[in-house]
């Protein structure tokens, strides 16, 4: 089957040979250049979210490379990254990054878009014992599996939408008395985000009055936003990725819904706050990064130094998603794990990723014995009538009920 697109990162410049560092195994370094593998979402249902990632690795690789790049063995190498575009297709995710092992001799992964397709590809680089730094899939199931090569630099899907559940019940004297709806796509990563959420609602007894699971192609919600009209929750909670909260979003303006509090996964990435500036004033939106954040690094800078940069390299942001900081992030895990290791030894590069313990612009970075990063919190957003994002950390410092006309 022919590839549908294969591209190398910024800066590439990839010499005849496979190298290694004396006393170390053979590894996957042309030249001077060592080559990391993604199979990737540029087609497809996650095309978007792809997207935002591939730019994420992209631009820190870009700006290794400007720094000096990797030394290892006394020696500066550059990065690269191959992709192929997996069709947002776990089957055909777990096709390439057999192809990107085996055939193309890539040793170490970056990982794909979304926590199916990583759990599709999981498997195959652990099974030939290749280390994958993966930045876009949360689902906690993935670190429940016994996996020795798989490390996740964001915070876990259960964290992402029970902390507004949290406002909600802070909202009232009595949080038995709130009704909540759900709609959820019903994929791995949505899957667990509910199951944090639902935990909460249970937490403070509060009564789920509409519980819908949706389909993957999430083109219409014209039924479940009819049954919150007439119910009227006190709070509705959407997940379903990018194509979801753009369809929320925009079925909430036509339908005229106006719950009083909204929360959803994934509104800077559809761009709610550009494409529907009135209905989605005031949803929450939960985020892995703020580039308000107060914490930097040696290489990015802070937080603010990092997105500035960023959109200098990709101008069409107006909000810089947070799937292309923690991208950035899981790039330069692997710089200080080779640097670390000394080594292109795929096992020595592997013990060092799991030995990393940084501060970096995007946060805090530790590593369970699981493979997930236990030093970072998610954070919550409200969407502003201005279409900006602003933090809150609690009820107190949301504009509550949302400030929508219809």
């Amino acid at each position: 089957m022919t590839m549908k697109r294969y591209t190398i990162a910024l800066g590439a410049m990839l010499a005849v040979g496979v190298t290694g560092v004396a006393g170390t195994a053979a590894a996957k370094v042309e030249g001077d250049t060592i080559i990391l593998g993604s199979s990737i979402s540029l087609t497809g249902k996650y095309a978007t979210n792809g997207l935002h990632t591939q730019r994420g690795y992209d631009y820190a690789v870009k700006v290794i490379n400007e720094a000096g790049g990797v030394k290892v063995g006394g020696k500066s190498y550059k990065l690269a990254v191959k992709y192929y575009d997996d069709e947002s297709t776990p089957a055909r995710g777990a096709q390439l990054a057999e192809r990107l092992i085996q055939q193309d001799g890539v040793e170490y992964m970056l990982g794909p878009y979304s926590s199916g397709m990583t759990k599709a590809i999981a498997p195959v680089s652990e099974k030939f014992g290749v280390p994958m730094v993966e930045a876009e899939g949360a689902s906690r199931s993935l670190f429940t599996q016994g996996y020795k090569y798989l490390f996740a630099v964001l915070s876990t899907s259960e964290q992402y939408l029970a902390t507004a559940i949290d406002m909600a019940a802070d909202s009232t004297s009595d949080p038995s008395s709130i009704k909540v709806a759900l709609a959820f796509e019903g994929d791995p990563f949505s899957m667990d985000v509910r199951a944090g959420v639902v935990d909460k609602i249970k937490e403070y007894n509060m009564k789920v009055v509409i519980d819908d699971q949706l389909p993957a192609d999430l083109s219409d919600m014209s039924t479940t936003l009819t049954k919150a009209k007439a119910i009227k929750p006190d709070i509705l909670i959407v997940s379903g990725h990018s194509k979801g909260a753009a369809t929320a979003a925009r079925q909430i303006d036509e339908m005229k819904v106006n719950v009083p509090m909204i929360a959803m996964t994934h509104c800077e990435a559809a761009k709610v706050q550009e494409k529907f500036p009135n209905a989605s004033t005031g949803f929450l939106c939960p985020t892995q990064w703020v580039e308000t954040l107060s914490k930097s690094d040696p290489m990015f800078g802070s937080a603010a130094e990092w997105n500035a940069g960023f959109k200098g390299d990709n101008p069409s942001y107006s909000s810089v998603p947070y799937q292309s900081a923690q991208a950035s992030a899981a790039v330069y895990v692997f710089k200080e794990a080779f640097e670390a290791a000394n080594s292109f030894d795929k096992d020595a590069v592997r013990d060092a990723i799991s030995a990393v313990e940084m501060e970096t612009f995007y946060g805090d970075i530790k590593f369970s014995e699981n493979g997930n990063n236990i030093a970072k919190p998610m954070f919550m957003r409200q969407i502003g009538s201005d279409g900006s994002y602003k933090l809150v950390e609690k009820f107190g410092d949301m504009a509550f009920p949302r400030n929508v006309k219809y």
